[in-house]
């Protein structure tokens, strides 16, 4: 059962890595990157400081994204990626020859879980929760989605991996969320 999971993340990875062109390269590669997402983040922290005050925002938003992002990241390297120890595809043996890689960006040895996966949703699935704007909802669930999608394209992740990290980032969401809205007294409807 398990050899025949790990064979269709290996289809699915290569179906995926394999439908590659020069356009879409560049393009996966912005969205994977951590720093151009800066004014975006910024945009995020606006729509919190509407919805709920500067004070509410500075004093129990911004920190609890900060535990949010922290928790979600530490968690899928050091209870995931040091425990499972399971290769990267550019990193398998097996199928390096294969894999497209850009720029011969590889990452770490090890991707379950995908960091990428569980900080987008981590940060999707806790603005849900926060903000009750369906359009926002429908974006930020898209932007998680393509983030996450970009890291089996540019081939250091496996879809596995990136499933793995948006259930662990979405569960910690939920409960970091949750703790919030309880001691904010906050019910969305």
């Amino acid at each position: 059962m398990i050899e025949q999971l790990e064979q269709i993340d290996r289809k699915l990875f290569l179906l995926i890595n394999g439908a590659n062109t020069e356009i879409l390269d560049q393009f996966m590669w912005f969205m994977s990157q951590k720093y151009v997402w800066i004014p975006f983040y910024l945009v995020l922290l606006i729509i919190f400081i509407v919805h709920y005050g500067w004070r509410q925002s500075l004093v129990y938003i911004v920190p609890s994204v900060v535990v949010l992002i922290a928790l979600s990241d530490q968690i899928s390297v050091q209870l995931f990626k040091n425990v499972f120890e399971r290769y990267r595809p550019c990193h398998n043996l097996e199928l390096q020859s294969v894999v497209h890689l850009v720029d011969d960006h590889c990452g770490g040895k090890f991707g379950f879980v995908s960091s990428h996966a569980a900080n987008s949703f981590a940060l999707a699935v806790f603005i849900v929760r926060m903000v009750n704007w369906r359009s926002l909802a429908a974006f930020i669930l898209i932007w998680a989605v393509v983030v996450s999608y970009s890291r089996i394209y540019l081939g250091v992740h496996y879809p596995a991996d990136i499933l793995g990290g948006a259930v662990l980032g979405s569960v910690i969401a939920l409960v970091i969320s949750q703790i919030l809205r309880s001691l904010l007294k906050v019910r969305i409807k």
